[in-house]
């Protein structure tokens, strides 16, 4: 595996900031590592890549100890901060050259400029960094975290500050990085983890409180489903309620219900059955899906 956290604390005077966390990240998954602000992410990402030790426990990021081969963790993980420290006085070529140099890479103005086209900094490569909007910034932080080809990538609020488009393209760009790569993702953009993340770590109070697949959270732990469905006319609320493996029906709005299957049960061919018998079209059905946004705030009340 690419990281592996084995019991990890961090204490500032009496206050954990991380709390006996223990996980792990196999290449080619992108995980999003979650929850409220003071939580612990950004002290784990910097406990990852050697800019904090711990105060108890130990991790390993490529194999090599975060302690004890902090150089090697380095060489192999490629860091995007939450505050993107840049040399705002240098130029945005100049800058990644230097990048590159402090990696010792050959053939620097190559790797540069597929960087440059990489991250959409063609237009911007001759400007000072202090001129760019944050969101051109923020692609610059990207491209000296990705440019000398990390094993690991870790990301912290990558995408803050993009407009619509630049967030597309880089979500684009971390999805394609993540099939070679390790990527653990930072974010409060519960849409950007259900696009990217196969996984989900949540932390509160710097404690795991969950450390599942994306789609298992959507479904939730009690196999129910929520199945909304628009005849085309007023249908019987009792009659539905009869159907085998419905545990409630809920009236939306004219001829729209809400209905809420027992665990494990999936009524969608009945209730077709249940228009033909009824003279009913069914004009809409759909099985909604809890949304991230609503598993995140159950989970960090």
């Amino acid at each position: 595996m690419s990281i592996k956290v084995e019991y990890i604390s961090k204490v500032y005077g009496k206050q954990f900031a991380l709390d006996n966390v223990s996980f792990e990240v196999q290449t080619g998954e992108i995980v999003g590592f979650l929850g409220p602000n003071g939580a612990g992410k950004s002290t784990m990402m910097k406990v990852l890549t050697c800019f904090i030790p711990p105060t108890t426990g130990k991790a390993f990021v490529n194999g090599f100890d975060v302690m004890e081969q902090s150089i090697d963790v380095r060489r192999s993980v490629g860091y995007l901060p939450e505050n993107n420290p840049l040399y705002l006085d240098m130029y945005v070529k100049e800058y990644l050259e230097f990048i590159a140099g402090l990696h010792k890479m050959k053939n620097i103005k190559s790797h540069v400029n597929e960087m440059i086209a990489v991250t959409g900094l063609e237009l911007e490569q001759h400007k000072q960094i202090g001129a760019l909007s944050k969101g051109y910034r923020q692609r610059v932080g990207l491209a000296q975290a990705l440019i000398h080809d990390p094993e690991v990538l870790i990301l912290d609020e990558p995408t803050t500050g993009l407009d619509p488009n630049q967030l597309e393209e880089i979500r684009t760009l971390i999805k394609k990085v993540g099939q070679s790569k390790t990527v653990l993702l930072s974010t409060h953009i519960m849409q950007e983890v259900e696009i990217l993340c196969s996984r989900v770590i949540i932390v509160n109070k710097g404690k795991i409180v969950t450390n599942k697949t994306t789609s298992t959270l959507q479904k939730g732990d009690d196999k129910r489903m929520l199945i909304l469905v628009e005849f085309d006319r007023l249908a019987d609320l009792k009659k539905i309620q009869e159907i085998s493996g419905v545990e409630s029906v809920k009236l939306l709005k004219e001829n729209s219900y809400a209905i809420i299957t027992k665990p494990d049960q999936d009524i969608r061919p009945s209730l077709f059955k249940f228009a033909v018998a009824h003279g009913l079209s069914i004009i809409e059905m759909q099985r909604e899906e809890k949304k991230l946004e609503d598993v995140f705030k159950e989970l960090t009340k």
